[in-house]
């Protein structure tokens, strides 16, 4: 396969199979709002999202071929393709937006709009779509031999494997429906404890767990090293820092001094949770905003030869050719929809965006779009660094507003949506990028899967706004059920640039801990995140780690059979993943509308009761991946 042009799709272009159907466009827009709602919820608890495309792959295939009696893969990539937009869209969004609810709740402006929210988000998925489209051919085709684009290439994999789907789409199934029982155990009739922690009051210190399948999940998808990073961070933070703020400082007034509280009371008002929110999270989000700078700076030359390659490979690159396989939606039409995403981003009174933050969107979210549609093909999904994109982007972005006169409330939110366009941009322009590489692998019109991409950010879109303030009205973002982590990091920045009321010493230790990091050669965001995060969630996050760990570290086992056992825990957990993301919409919208299921006044089964919960949901991974009959 040296040449490309020797290159025969599955499905050779001559042959018209149904693709962009009903069925598919149904199904598409059910699992991108599905699994939209159910990342956006992962990640405001955690930090990160997960990928959706093997999942919507899988589910497809299952529902197509064994419900509909139906064997067509190109209406099952539509499915895959138009679902997996939900996910990245869901992952731009909530990494800056919920900053908007914190200033409403701190009083510094209105709570924003459930339109401004729809347009921002609609803006910046339909931007990313649109920016990526003119670069398939040089990209995708041309480039066919040299840009693998990995999670394209395992989702055609999956769907070539069409005579497992129905199994594998009940692996799926099955950890939603486990996973939804779980969660209503802990979080919706609250007879199993949601922590069970141990804590060491003569040390200060403290360990423990969350009991949730969501967390155990992740787990297993980012593998052991990410998990103990992660975990390192928590420890250094919970079993390190906090005891000797608590030893040195245990007569010092608290960080405001106004507030009047020392650190000695404060542990005792509220334990080590109280100094690690008040001094920890500092330190841990100056080490995550070093972190995605490093990421960004270390990957500038790729990220500048990237661009430079894109953009010589552009030339005389569209396609000539009438063949099926060929068809790119028209470039006039392109340009005018990035037009009238431009036109709406500053002149819509809903979008808190002037003309200069247009302008910024232009370049940036162009250069980010190329960049992470050629990335994503380098390095995969996994690594392309989207949090160091958003930070630089809204450095640059807050230091702009700020040099035009606007350092107030207004000035902070017009960052923020610069911020969510372009990182919504990103994640859009790299899942596109894999989508369209699936297609090319298979023989899929391309026309018609953009304009499924375009479907999907729709449908998610106009979802996503109703999450966000569905969970905030529930919950309270910044609590310890939706702390919104990525969001209040990206809030910290603009503040500190604003001028606001930070503690700059914590921030600045965060600092240099990471480039402390960085020249050990230890991975810094992971280690940041966990310093970030609480030490309960790391845990159980550690917990799946070590589960996967164990399972591919098997000696006496095949390595085909090994593959296989992995890839069914993998399409397990992203079920859990999924259907505790739901249950915990369900119970938000039951909570908002005054309807308790809660029973621990009744029955409570204690830390116990916490930790037989999390053998089962161990064992009940085991069983749906090494302990599965094997077909």
């Amino acid at each position: 396969m040296n040449e490309n042009k020797e290159f025969k799709p599955y499905i050779p272009a001559e042959k018209i199979t149904p693709e962009f159907t009903v069925t598919s466009i149904i199904m598409g827009i059910i699992l991108a709002v599905v699994f939209g709602a159910a990342n956006a919820y992962l990640g405001l608890r955690v930090g990160m999202t997960v990928s959706a495309s093997i999942p919507a792959a899988v589910i497809s295939m299952g529902v197509i071929r064994i419900l509909l009696r139906k064997n067509s893969i190109l209406e099952s990539n539509m499915v895959q393709t138009i679902g997996s937009a939900g996910e990245s869209l869901a992952a731009g969004a909530i990494f800056t937006m919920p900053a908007l609810f914190l200033w409403a709740k701190e009083g510094l402006c209105d709570m924003p709009g459930l339109v401004e929210i729809t347009l921002i988000a609609l803006c910046g998925g339909m931007l990313g779509v649109l920016f990526m489209i003119p670069l398939r051919n040089a990209l995708i085709v041309k480039e066919h031999a040299t840009l693998l684009y990995p999670e394209g290439r395992a989702c055609a994999d999956v769907l070539l494997a069409g005579e497992e789907g129905g199994a594998n789409a009940s692996t799926v199934f099955t950890g939603m429906g486990l996973a939804a029982i779980f969660k209503l155990l802990v979080d919706g009739i609250k007879v199993i404890p949601a922590d069970v922690a141990a804590e060491f009051r003569s040390f200060k210190g403290e360990l423990g767990m969350e009991v949730y399948p969501a967390l155990l999940g992740v787990g297993y998808i980012v593998g052991p090293k990410v998990a103990s990073y992660m975990f390192a961070g928590s420890v250094v933070g919970w079993m390190v820092l906090i005891p000797l703020i608590c030893l040195f400082g245990a007569d010092t007034w608290m960080y405001p001094a106004d507030v009047g509280v020392t650190i000695g009371q404060l542990y005792a008002e509220g334990g080590a949770s109280n100094i690690w929110g008040s001094y920890v999270r500092y330190i841990g989000a100056g080490a995550i905003a070093t972190g995605g700078i490093i990421s960004l700076i270390k990957s500038l030359p790729l990220i500048l030869t990237t661009f430079r390659d894109s953009m010589k490979s552009m030339k005389g690159s569209r396609s000539t050719s009438n063949a099926r396989t060929e068809q790119d939606l028209p470039l006039n039409i392109v340009l005018i929809g990035i037009a009238i995403m431009i036109l709406a981003i500053w002149l819509v009174p809903a979008i808190p965006v002037n003309l200069l933050g247009a302008v910024i969107i232009v370049i940036f979210g162009f250069f980010f779009a190329t960049v992470s549609s050629r990335m994503v093909g380098l390095i995969g999904s996994s690594n392309n660094p989207v949090s160091g994109m958003a930070i630089a982007t809204l450095l640059i972005a807050t230091f702009a507003i700020k040099a035009s006169g606007d350092s107030g409330i207004t000035g902070m939110m017009g960052a923020i949506a610069i911020g969510s366009v372009i990182c919504i941009i990103a994640a859009i322009a790299g899942d596109t990028s894999q989508d369209l590489k699936t297609g090319f692998l298979l023989g899929a019109t391309p026309k018609k899967q953009q304009i499924g991409e375009l479907i999907g950010v729709v449908a998610s879109g106009l979802a996503i706004g109703g999450v966000l303030y569905l969970l905030n009205n529930a919950y309270g973002y910044g609590g310890a059920e939706v702390p919104a982590p990525q969001a209040t990091l990206m809030k910290m920045i603009v503040e500190g640039i604003m001028g606001g009321n930070l503690p700059w010493t914590l921030v600045f230790c965060g600092v240099f801990l990471a480039l402390a990091l960085e020249l050990l050669r230890i991975p810094v965001m992971p280690f940041a995140l966990g310093l970030y995060l609480p030490i309960y969630l790391n845990a159980t996050i550690m917990i799946g780690g070590a589960v996967r760990m164990w399972m591919d570290g098997r000696k006496d086992v095949d390595e085909k059979v090994k593959e296989s056992q992995s890839t069914d825990g993998t399409l397990y957990c992203a079920g859990m993943i999924a259907g505790e993301g739901l249950v915990g919409i369900a119970l938000a919208i039951l909570t908002v509308v005054g309807v308790s299921m809660d029973l621990s006044d009744k029955i409570s089964l204690g830390n116990i009761g916490g930790v037989v919960l999390m053998v089962v949901m161990i064992l009940s991974l085991l069983k749906f991946s090494l302990w599965k009959k094997q077909k």
